[in-house]
């Protein structure tokens, strides 16, 4: 039963941390589900690359890897509604543990199209604020350039487990076919079209739940993503800044 209970409370600390949850959040989720068990107190270590419990009356400690991190705030979600639904008496522990199976398997994630399509919507609005002024000419440059830099990183993404990499690759596509474009007379101000394509990019969630995570006490946690979130942003401005060195 505390084996069920740790590997439950680690599955769904799992899922959160892979989709994109503060720290703060996943620390109370893991510990509500072990107290609404019936387990004394749960001690909880959450960092953005493994989790660590254990109760007061069993000496094991269990530990969940998390190999890999991203954006998903439907599972996260998902996450939060279950853990309700088992404070309530609605389910069982193990339905709990076999809906968040469930969950991390097969909920379904946005097609790559509609990725890339919300990408270009992003770089021309975004373009827009930054450029404080309706740049109509150079809305469909951006819009194109932020949707092929994005699609170069998704790809990458999948092809190679170091993010920074494809981030870089991806800055680099902006720069390069915002350049193509300018020159062909596609579009008019480089400055505008690369601000605003270069965008989808930036890892706006990641520094912001690092600075949460660092408000609420997880001063671990906040530095690793903050750091991640530096380096991230680090990438990307390497690869806009082989264009303006090269070109």
């Amino acid at each position: 039963m505390e084996n069920e209970l740790l590997a439950t409370c680690l599955l769904a600390g799992r899922i959160m941390i892979e989709g994109g949850s503060e720290m703060y959040r996943v620390d109370d989720t893991m510990t509500r589900i072990a107290r609404n068990a019936g387990g004394e107190r749960a001690m909880v270590f959450t960092t953005p690359t493994g989790l660590f419990i254990a109760l007061d009356s069993q000496p094991l400690v269990q530990l969940a890897p998390v190999r890999k991190r991203g954006i998903d705030m439907e599972k996260v979600a998902g996450v939060n509604q279950l853990s309700r639904s088992f404070q309530a008496g609605e389910l069982t522990l193990a339905q709990l543990r076999a809906r968040l199976v469930k969950l991390d398997t097969n909920t379904p994630y946005f097609p790559v199209w509609l990725q890339v399509l919300a990408a270009a919507l992003c770089s021309t609005t975004l373009m827009v604020i930054f450029a404080q002024k309706y740049d109509w000419f150079d809305m469909p440059l951006a819009a194109a350039v932020g949707a092929l830099g994005f699609y170069a990183y998704l790809w990458l993404s999948h092809v190679t487990t170091m993010r920074f990499i494809s981030e870089l690759v991806g800055a680099f596509v902006v720069g390069i076919t915002a350049w193509v474009g300018v020159r062909l007379g596609l579009g008019q101000s480089l400055d505008n079209v690369i601000i605003g394509a270069v965008m989808p990019l930036v890892p706006g969630v990641a520094i912001t739940n690092s600075i949460r995570d660092m408000l609420a006490g997880h001063l671990l946690s906040g530095m690793a993503r903050g750091m991640e979130a530096i380096l991230s942003a680090c990438a990307i401005g390497v690869g806009i800044a082989l264009i303006f060195r090269f070109f």
